[in-house]
């Protein structure tokens, strides 16, 4: 199949950049020609050089980018795509105005987060244009549906984790020195910096886990300079200064996982299933999460990991202390939780999913064209065998 790949963000170390990267490459290495259209980054470039791929630079600086929308139809038709697949709303909306100018046989929009739609963005899930959804949990399936869009348009397939690069072999030691942490602190680490992420419901906890535990540590990753600031003042108006550091955007993700005794998502909206999540089970770290949206469909409580409600920072401390004072527990939670991701997030699994969907949306174009053409005009033999 020829394929393009679109994202309209030139990032590349967030989550949803990652998940696509990781399957584009996927898809090159099962024989798919695949193209990758981002916003211009030396990194994307790089990339995509690296695992095989065509990679363009369109600017998308808006979802009315005018602009924009004749660099995507001279893409697909340069490699007769046949299947379109956009990564966030700004490259749905651009991929349906290039869809007036050339044909696509195949649009797949992603949907990785359970914010509700709006009217326009309703729209451009149900308008019959798009002709699958890719929802990266149930729970954000159902919320989809109960906006209106139809089920069958929605198919579950959950975003991976490369175990490859996550395993519980990736070096542990490095990054604990890099913080000057020993063998005795306890790291307790957060990924992810935005309001919605319930950073200062941990912060909120972690009085309670130091007064318990002074060694206790808390690491938060991916913020910018700005929200470094503040954290670190927050840290300071709780007296925590000295125990928590805060790391900006970081490529060496496993290391960090894998140096954690902990990892923690206190998110309290938005969510599909936090990435972090996975990754952390992959590399055999236990986890904590709040029990919203699809995280149930990942951890287990107290099979796979341990589950807090959301905005409750008093349940946060006590499962963080619970794990620290039985650290076998945590072991045996993160041993399963790491099954779990074998068995249902792995990357080879979301690729093949990702590729039968593929086939079965073309496979089903090709049948809907082949029933709505006209029908030869039968031939009466008996008059044309007669001369004039």
């Amino acid at each position: 199949m020829n394929i393009l790949q679109v994202y309209p963000k030139s990032d590349y170390f967030t989550g949803a950049a990652i998940q696509l990267a990781d399957l584009a490459a996927g898809l090159a290495a099962r024989g798919h020609h695949v193209a990758v259209a981002t916003r211009a980054a030396p990194e994307w470039s790089e990339q995509c050089r690296r695992s095989g791929l065509t990679h363009y630079a369109v600017p998308m600086r808006s979802e009315i980018d005018l602009r924009s929308v004749p660099a995507l139809v001279h893409i697909i038709r340069r490699h007769h795509v046949e299947v379109v697949h956009c990564h966030k709303g700004r490259a749905r909306t651009l991929a349906l105005m290039a869809g007036l100018f050339v044909k696509i046989p195949a649009l797949v929009l992603n949907r990785g987060v359970s914010f509700p739609l709006d009217p326009f963005n309703r729209l451009g899930y149900t308008t019959s244009r798009v002709t699958a959804i890719v929802a990266v949990s149930e729970s954000i399936k159902r919320g989809l549906m109960a906006q209106g869009v139809p089920a069958h348009k929605i198919t579950v397939i959950y975003s991976a984790t490369d175990t490859a690069k996550f395993h519980p072999g990736v070096d542990r030691v490095r990054l604990r020195r890099e913080l000057g942490l020993t063998g005795d602190h306890y790291l307790i680490t957060q990924i992810g910096v935005r309001s919605w992420k319930g950073n200062e419901d941990m912060l909120d906890a972690m009085p309670a886990v130091v007064a318990a535990v002074p060694r206790a540590r808390l690491l938060f990753v991916g913020a910018n300079a700005e929200k470094e600031a503040i954290l670190r003042d927050k840290a300071a108006a709780r007296r925590l200064a000295g125990h928590v550091a805060v790391l900006c955007h970081r490529s060496d993700i496993p290391e960090i996982l894998a140096a954690s005794d902990v990892c923690v998502d206190t998110s309290y909206a938005g969510l599909g299933i936090t990435g972090t999540l996975r990754e952390a089970l992959a590399v055999e770290t236990p986890v904590i999460a709040t029990d919203i949206e699809g995280n149930p469909e990942l951890i287990e409580h107290d099979q796979t990991g341990l589950l807090v409600p959301p905005r409750d920072p008093r349940a946060l401390a006590t499962a963080v202390l619970g794990l620290i004072h039985r650290p076998d527990h945590g072991r045996a939670l993160a041993q399963a939780g790491r099954a779990r991701v074998l068995a249902a997030f792995s990357l080879e699994a979301k690729v093949f999913r990702i590729e039968t969907l593929y086939r079965q949306l073309l496979g089903r174009r090709a049948s809907a064209t082949v029933a709505a053409s006209p029908a030869p005009a039968r031939r009466d033999v008996r008059s044309a065998a007669r001369p004039d």
